[in-house]
């Protein structure tokens, strides 16, 4: 047969758009080429397909060969169109049954001895095969992702030979078993930071919410160790939440490690990084770090030496939990529910107060300046973090430790249940009507809480976001109501505020 249709995915955002891989063989000068909106890796592949097959004992026909990726207005990069293209080759050809590609679908670049090398974006194109009903086909070294996909039928193979053998039915592939990830998630332990009773504190509060947190303080106060330490007391991850942040991982550039499987993300960029790889872009647009930390933490160290623009665009998936990239000819959402901790020193030299530091007034307000109202307004929780007491320093000295990550984790994952029982979410997605409904306080508080936002000039949704993080307070002392001791330490973790 002259004509065979084989079926693929291209990577498009977060989905893995079906793509219709047709190969016509037809009289004429021998030659070969792809239309279709492919770019130059695709292009690129007639040269590694033409050596796979000579390579792997194949008959290449010298026909003229034409290659046609539909639909034609879709971008296709990389090299995972090089199986569907061979294999349409030799359909087309006579030399595999046609009838063995109809319920099945293919990726994965080939090496010039007929070798399947990895590809990106296994773990959405594995999803989307699941439901249109098709086997996978992909590389062995890609199935232990595609496993994660539950109901989902996937085979690898090493080589092209093998995926041949298993079309004429010579050899069988095995579907893919569930990669075991039983192995314990070893994240820093909370004991090591020594000291630092309240900034624990505020750090248990914010993993129980999910709460956003600045903290501020001099060099060497233990403000990066102490965000290190965040994604080891959050609660674990659920099935949706590691699906979800796996299939980021998988279409970013170094794909996703399957024994990263349920680990929360803790991205940390340099402060040079640019607006487009924080939120992403590029010309076929891929995540940035916010998408990348999804269902994890963005830790941002050294807050004002980022640049001005590149934190203003952090302020809208702060509220929305996503990002959208438009360009000219496409537009792609990544989600971005990340959970921001930032870090910062209160002068340009970090000892302001201390009779080092020579910085003027003009410079602590420029440098603290480069950080905007709008983005600090959509802080939850800010906190200044004193110097280690000297004493605690010593190794040679028996000092008690704090409690570890285990015993934190604990009572975090009980507040945690408590939220998701009464509302569904966490507390720092409570909508305005879920807050009228779940945080209600005494006419003193209101008050107290009145008060505080006029003295301190914050805003409205300052104000709101002081309940929230007094409701995970309670939550925390198991208590049903919002007491005053309650307020009043949330109303502590905003006094920040009145510094910048």
């Amino acid at each position: 047969m002259s004509v065979a249709t084989v079926f693929s995915r291209a990577i498009v955002g977060m989905d893995a758009q079906a793509v219709t891989v047709e190969v016509h063989l037809s009289n004429g000068l021998p030659s070969l080429s792809i239309v279709g909106m492919a770019e130059t890796a695709v292009k690129e592949s007639k040269d590694r397909v033409r050596s796979a097959l000579l390579n792997s004992q194949f008959n290449f026909p010298p026909q003229r060969i034409t290659i046609n990726l539909a639909p034609a207005d879709l971008p296709k990069e990389g090299g995972r169109f090089d199986l569907p293209i061979a294999l349409g080759i030799l359909a087309a050809s006579d030399q595999v049954p046609i009838e063995a590609l109809k319920d099945r679908e293919f990726i994965g670049e080939l090496g010039l001895t007929g070798e399947l090398r990895s590809v990106r974006g296994v773990l959405p194109t594995a999803l989307a095969a699941r439901q249109s009903q098709r086997e996978l086909v992909l590389p062995a070294i890609n199935v232990g992702e595609a496993t994660f996909v539950s109901e989902g039928k996937a085979v690898g193979a090493e080589h092209l030979l093998a995926v041949c053998a298993h079309l004429h039915g010579q050899t069988v592939l095995p579907f893919a078993d569930l990669v075991s990830t039983n192995q314990l998630i070893d994240y820093p332990d909370l004991s090591d930071v020594r000291g630092q009773a309240h900034a624990r504190r505020a750090l248990e509060i914010a993993a129980a919410g999910s709460h956003s947190l600045l903290l501020s303080g001099p060099p060497g106060t233990g403000k990066t160790m102490l965000a290190s330490r965040l994604p080891g007391i959050l609660p674990e991850m659920t099935e949706y939440e590691a699906v979800e942040s796996a299939t980021v991982q998988s279409i970013a550039a170094n794909g996703f490690d399957v024994k990263q499987w349920r680990q929360r993300p803790f991205r940390t960029p340099h402060h040079t990084a640019s607006a487009v790889a924080m939120v992403g872009g590029g010309g076929q647009p891929r995540p940035g770090e916010i998408s990348l930390a999804h269902h994890g933490v963005l830790f941002l160290d050294e807050l004002p030496e980022f640049d001005r623009r590149v934190l203003e665009v952090l302020r809208e998936p702060i509220e929305s939990g996503k990002i959208t990239i438009s360009r000219a000819a496409l537009q792609s959402e990544f989600p971005a529910r990340f959970q921001l901790i930032a870090a910062m020193n209160p002068c340009p030299c970090g000892y302001l107060g201390e009779s080092r530091c020579h910085c003027t007034e003009d410079q602590v307000r420029r440098y603290r300046g480069k950080v905007s109202g709008p983005l600090m307004d959509r802080v939850d929780m800010m906190l200044q973090v004193p110097p280690v007491a000297k004493g605690l320093l010593r190794h040679d000295v028996t000092v008690e430790k704090g409690e570890d990550s285990a015993t934190v984790r604990y009572r975090v994952a009980e507040a945690r249940s408590r939220q998701v029982s009464r509302s569904g979410k966490a507390n720092y997605l409570l909508s305005h009507d879920e807050l009228a409904k779940f945080c209600v306080l005494t006419d003193s508080d209101y008050q107290l809480l009145e008060q505080a936002i006029s003295r301190f000039g914050l805003s409205a949704r300052a104000y709101y976001r002081i309940l929230k993080v007094a409701r995970t307070i309670a939550d925390l002392a198991g208590s049903t109501s919002i007491e005053t001791l309650h307020l009043t330490e949330a109303i502590g973790y905003r006094r920040l505020d009145t510094q910048t």
